[in-house]
This record gives structure tokens, sequence and C-alpha cells, in this order.
């Protein structure tokens, strides 16, 4: 698989926010952009992986990007950070360096003989600047050597329109692209999920062919979503990397619990889900609420059993990990189960046409006249009960009313107490007939203007 997010090589200019950490550069990305997209919070070295979106500015189109904080580590994930935050920096077709007006400290000054090199494409932004007469002092910092300089307040959005034409008077000088461009042919949103250190990262770096992702063995390690693209055959599949999601009474701090939220919310945002399982270590109790939110929400769900190449040489190991998937799962008894080795790259290709595969069925749509004719043919085969001998059920009517989600609705002579199991005998009618065997559905009874939901 081969990364399709090169911006630069489709010619957009890119901008990163660069600085120490906790000097706001996640609040003046997200105020560029107008959204929450980044975590912020007051400890520093929130931002850990770089963050980057398309933005419309003036006549341009730029990929704004959050960098995790620059520091003096020689060790650890905070090393890492840094070393990639350069990266981006050198790469970079203009840099906002973030200072912070009420303080320099020392790591701000050795961050800045480092961007030295880079002096034609920086605007040093002065932030928490939040009135015109905190403005006078901006004029000491002219002594840094910095041509261009700003006073902003990321957190009060004062002055961001100033910034925004210092950019587009820098970016003016060469031509970009100054449009957002269309998607084209097949697109498929896959969100990766799971409890932390499954090897989530491993493997959307390894699918995209970057190194997007940061990748170590602390637990935590992602916090905001990254994103990126990849192209297998003719589709294209936009992927979000997610924070590993821990039971709530281990979420002790205010990072973690946005980073999870922000891994919840990417199942509202995706078609399929990826569920990556430690096969040494098993399932847990948080990936069954985490199924169940994906099945609640009508995603597409394969479980992904990662690290296979661990997993000792036994005679129908994987039979036997299906089946105790299936007996702790019963929710997911639908879902697709796949070994693999993020790591060696094993079963990429089994792993990416089956999420074709479940997407097409999320996608299927079944024609009225088809399903009341099947629908007919099954109530002959095995009819609807009786309530207490006495009231028969009877199903009048039946339609699709939706794909991704996929749902059904049932018109019945008596919505209370219609038998859950004939609802279910339907649904596995359906799932034959109609080939949607890989993923979840609903079935929505109705009478008159009352409805009721069988997941």
């Amino acid at each position: 698989m081969k990364d399709s997010t090169d911006l630069s090589k489709e010619n957009y200019p890119v901008v990163v926010v660069a600085g120490r950490p906790n000097v706001g550069k996640s609040t003046l990305f997200n105020r560029i952009l107008g959204k929450r997209k980044s975590i912020t919070d007051p400890t520093p070295g929130v931002t850990r992986d770089a963050v980057g979106e398309l933005y419309e500015l003036g006549s341009n189109v730029i990929k704004l990007m959050d960098t995790g904080g620059i520091n003096t580590s020689e060790t650890g994930i905070e090393k890492i950070v840094s070393e990639r935050s350069l990266d981006h920096i050198k790469k970079a077709d203009l840099i906002l360096f973030l200072l912070d007006a009420k303080e320099i400290l020392p790591e701000d000054e050795i961050f800045m003989e480092k961007l030295r090199k880079y002096k034609d494409k920086i605007i040093l932004v002065i932030n928490k600047v939040d009135t015109p007469e905190k403005e006078n002092t901006v004029w000491n910092y002219y002594s840094y050597g910095f041509d261009r300089i700003v006073p902003v307040s990321s957190a009060h959005g004062y002055n961001i329109d100033v910034l925004e034409e210092q950019i587009e008077e820098m970016l003016g000088k060469k031509e970009y692209k100054n449009e957002i461009p269309p998607e084209e042919g097949k697109v498929i949103r896959l969100a990766i999920m799971g409890k932390p250190n499954t090897g989530k990262s491993t493997l959307s770096n390894k699918l995209t062919g970057t190194e997007s992702s940061i990748v170590t063995d602390i637990p935590g390690t992602t916090r905001d979503i990254v994103e990126g693209e990849f192209v297998y055959g003719h589709t294209k599949f936009k992927i979000m990397d997610t924070a590993g999601i821990r039971r709530k009474n281990k979420v002790s701090e205010n990072i973690e619990y946005y980073s999870v939220n922000r891994a919840i919310k990417a199942i509202d945002e995706c078609d399929l889900v990826f569920m990556l399982i430690d096969a040494e270590e098993g399932l847990s109790d948080q990936d069954k609420k985490i199924a169940n939110h994906v099945v609640k929400k009508g995603k597409g769900i394969i479980i992904v059993l990662n690290k296979w190449d661990k997993v000792k040489n036994i005679p129908n190991i994987i039979t036997a990990m299906e089946d105790r998937v299936r007996f702790l799962f019963p929710v997911l008894d639908f879902a697709p189960i796949l070994p693999v080795s993020a790591l060696n790259d094993t079963q990429f290709d089994e792993l990416l046409k089956m999420a074709i595969k479940v997407n097409r069925q999320l996608e299927t749509q079944v024609s009225t006249p088809n399903i009341n004719k099947a629908v007919k043919e099954w109530v002959a085969d095995y009819p609807p009960p009786t309530l207490h001998g006495k009231v028969r059920f009877k199903i009048r009517y039946m339609t699709q009313i939706g794909t991704k989600p996929c749902q059904f609705m049932i018109f019945v002579n008596r919505r209370k107490d219609f038998p859950a199991a004939y609802v279910k005998y339907i649904k596995n009618k359906i799932r034959k007939k109609f080939g949607l065997v890989s993923i979840p559905f609903e079935i929505i009874i109705k009478e008159t203007e009352k409805t009721w939901k069988e997941n």
C-alpha cells in the first residue's frame, strides 16, 4: 500500500505551527481551522503526532499542521516527538513559530537557533496578546532577528485575521492549487480502534506507507486522531488511527479523557472499523464495549487479531480463537475475523479485500418488490406465532429504509409483543438471501406511528 497524501507533490503549501510545549500551538491550530481538531490542555506535551487538515485561506488552499512541542530531552517519547516536529518544519513552505508573550524560556531560545536557517519562511507569532495595548511589547521581539512578527491571542481570536493576511501574502509569491479536490471513485472511511498497545499505529503506518503515527511501547502514545490515505486496487481508503480505549476507571488524565472521546467520535465518521485485538492477550470487556458501540451505530466491523506472528503454532488455533470470540461476543456473530501481523505486513491483502467486501454489503440496496416476495415465502414456510392462542401476528409489508447504516422496516398488524425470535428469524433470512452476512443491520417494527427497534 502506498500513501496518497503527500500533499507537497500535489502542490499544496504546507504551513506548520511550531514551538515548545504548552505555548498554545494546538489552540492556534484550532482557531485558524474554526473547529476543535487538536486536543488542548494545560499539560505540557499534549500533542505528539502531527495533525493536519486542508484549509481554504483566501485564494489558497493550505495544509495546516499542528506539531508536537520541541524540547531538549535526549531520550524517550519527547525526543521522538521533537525529531518528528523538526522533520515537518524542514519540509514546510511556511512556519508559524509561537512564543509566549508572558515569558521566554531557555527552550524557546534553543529552538530559535535551530530555526535560524529557515528564517525566510518564518512568521514569529507572539501568543497571549489580547489587547492593542499589549502589542506595544511586541517591538522587543524584533531583537531576535525575525522580520515578520504578528501578535495574537489564540484563545480569544485577537489578530487572527492579521495573521491570515500575513500567511496569504507570503504564500502569494508561489503558485499553488486553489481548491480542495472533490473525492473521486470509491472511498472507504476506516477507523482503527482497540485497547492501548494492540498495534493500531503500526498498522496505520504500514497501510499508508508513512510514519505519521508515533509507535512506542508506551500505552497511550496516540492522543489525537491521526489521519491518512492510501489506495488499494481502485479503492481509496481514508484512515483514522485512534487513541487506545481503556476502562473508564483507568482513565485518570483529562488528556486521555479527550483522546478517548475523539476515538469514540471516529465511529460516527467512519464506514468501517478495524477492531484490533492483541492475539497473545486475547479479548477484554473493553473490546466488547467498543464492539457494542460500533454495532449500535450500524458500522461495519472486522475483528483483527494482530501480532499473530507471536502466537504459538498450535493445530486449529485460529478456529479455537474464532469460537472464543463468537462465544464472548455474540453481538459480533456476523463480523469477519482475520489474523494479521502489522509488524510483518502479513495478511494485508486479505484484510483489505474483506474491508471492500464489507463496505459493499453496507451499501447494498434491496428493492421493495424483491424483499416482499422473499418475506411472503418466509412467512409461508414459518408463520408468525399467535399471542395467547388468540391474536395472530401478521407481516403486511417490508422495505429497506437506509444504507450505512443498513435498516429495514416491517409493517405489522400489532407492534406490541411482536416476538423478537421471529424478527431474528426474518433477520437471518435476509442475511442469507441478500448476502448481508458480514454487517450489522437493524429491523424496525412499525404498526402505526410507533416504532420498536431490534438491534
